[in-house]
């Protein structure tokens, strides 16, 4: 039978779970309380800039070629995707940076210069990694987090020590030069999570990194967002802005309706693609299924300071993708999750999409995004966000050898007060829960709940994590069990 279906929020999940719920026949209505659909994916333009305010990184092409497949179209019907050479820079110290190309043999090449014997190695690493993406992209992932059983497989049964294993581990083992071991511990950040506390099987990131190459889909990330926006529509989805959902109701142990800007909307269905958390405060308390003790305990992924800048002329050094691991990484990490404080010397990440495509900035000018990885739930205020925007432009200027800051004529920034106030944020968490061993597949929060009928999760805070392809995944694996409960 065909459900009325409300989905809460419109980012990549939100939009995922609307089209396969869609596809089915459901009457589908995406309630945003902003004033643009795209969750964090949103974008920022000003004074002809053009600035994704959420993910930059286009990884794991072949997810959303999936995503797309299921509704026999390609990306390339919505969206132009640009291969990036290099991938990205990652600086070490003053005009010291190492490039990370477009092909494994390439960074072989890269490798080799560091570390004698290190290509022969990286090759047996990234070949493990490969089988580790096949095992978990193709597979694994896509299994809704119910049962402990979902892991057991002929194929992770020979994998069991890696999943008792770190990244950590499995990278010093091999590698001993620590810009190397820096950059093959990197692609964990988007895991949101330490490399000595992330499972040596999430190595298929580096697989993801280094073997499928970086992407970036012109116009920015947003045009993915206005492709499934354009998908959902096209399947009847109806889209809503400026609709905040401030409670849902329950009767008789059903999600019944949902008050959306202080209207009553009769459902069938809910599904929650918002913070998880504070999805669960919309619920009379007796209907939750986690405390706050609960979600108190939880490693959360980082938050973020991020500076959206406009420079008056071409930035130089510097690639669309650069890292700057010009400080202590470890010291900065343990500032994130072990004894939680505003970073000493932060590690920082910019990107420059204008390097790449001309349409984000004004001619001869550069748009610049900054972000600075933080622990959630520190004290935000534009004092401590402007101490840092100098710190790192004193680096970024030291490292590249260039003056830059005199060349601002615009700057945004964006950081935990308004991870909350935007998204409704559990401490301003930027990326949600941390992939940690015990924070994998099914001991993540449910995407169904346990207490309530027809209430469902989708997003970065449950099954399969945080991420875009992940989201992609998190929305089919939603929608599939609504639509089982449906046809029960």
């Amino acid at each position: 039978m065909k459900k009325e279906i409300a989905i809460i929020g419109s980012g990549f999940s939100s939009l995922a779970a609307a089209c396969y719920l869609a596809k089915e026949g459901n009457h589908v209505t995406i309630y945003e309380k902003n004033a643009a659909i795209g969750g964090r994916a949103r974008q920022l333009k000003t004074q002809g800039f053009t600035f994704d305010m959420g993910p930059t990184w286009y990884w794991m092409p072949d997810v959303f070629e999936r995503f797309f497949a299921d509704f026999s179209k390609k990306p390339s019907d919505y969206y132009e995707l640009i291969k990036l050479n290099p991938a990205y820079r990652v600086y070490f110290g003053d005009n010291d940076s190492i490039s990370i190309e477009d092909t494994l043999e390439k960074i072989k090449i890269a490798f080799e210069k560091e570390e004698k014997g290190a290509s022969k190695k990286l090759q047996k690493f990234i070949n493990q990694a490969q089988d580790n993406y096949n095992i978990a992209i193709k597979d694994l992932v896509y299994r809704p987090g119910v049962s402990i059983l979902e892991l057991v497989t002929p194929a992770t049964a020979k994998k069991i020590g890696q999943f008792f294993s770190t990244i950590q581990k499995e990278v010093r083992k091999e590698f001993n030069n620590p810009r190397l071991i820096a950059i093959l511990e990197f692609p964990v950040l988007f895991l949101g999570a330490k490399p000595s506390n992330t499972p040596a099987f999430y190595s298929f990131m580096n697989y993801a990194d280094f073997g499928l190459g970086t992407f970036h889909p012109k116009n920015g990330m947003f045009s993915v967002i206005k492709g499934m926006q354009l998908l959902a529509e096209s399947l009847g989805v109806t889209i809503k802005t400026y609709q905040n959902v401030t409670e849902i109701k329950v009767t008789d142990k059903k999600a019944s309706a949902i008050v959306v800007n202080d209207q009553t909307i009769k459902v069938d269905v809910v599904v929650s693609g918002a913070d998880y958390h504070h999805t669960e405060t919309l619920l009379p308390s007796n209907f939750r299924q986690y405390s706050e003790a609960y979600w108190d305990k939880k490693t959360f992924a980082p938050s973020s300071l991020l500076f959206y800048v406009g420079f008056s002329k071409k930035v130089e050094q510097v690639d669309h993708h650069t890292l700057f691991f010009d400080v202590d990484f470890k010291k900065h990490s343990e500032e994130i999750y072990d004894t939680p404080k505003w970073p000493t010397e932060p590690l920082f990440y910019a990107s420059f999409p204008s390097k790449t495509d001309d349409t984000v900035a004004p001619e001869g000018k550069e748009a610049g995004i900054f972000l600075i990885p933080l622990a959630p739930g520190l004290t935000d205020t534009q004092e401590i966000r402007e101490d840092y925007f100098n710190k790192i432009m004193e680096r970024f200027e030291k490292r590249t050898n260039q003056d830059i800051k005199k060349y601002v004529i615009f700057k945004e920034s964006f950081c935990i007060n308004d991870f909350i106030s935007d998204y409704n944020s559990y401490k301003g968490n930027a990326y949600g829960l941390a992939n940690t061993l015990l924070q994998t597949a099914f001991l993540r929060p449910k995407l169904k709940s346990k207490k309530v009928q027809n209430l469902f999760f989708t997003g970065q805070l449950t099954v399969p994590g945080p991420g875009v392809p992940p989201a992609l995944i998190s929305g089919k694996l939603t929608a599939a069990l609504v639509q089982k409960e449906n046809n029960a």
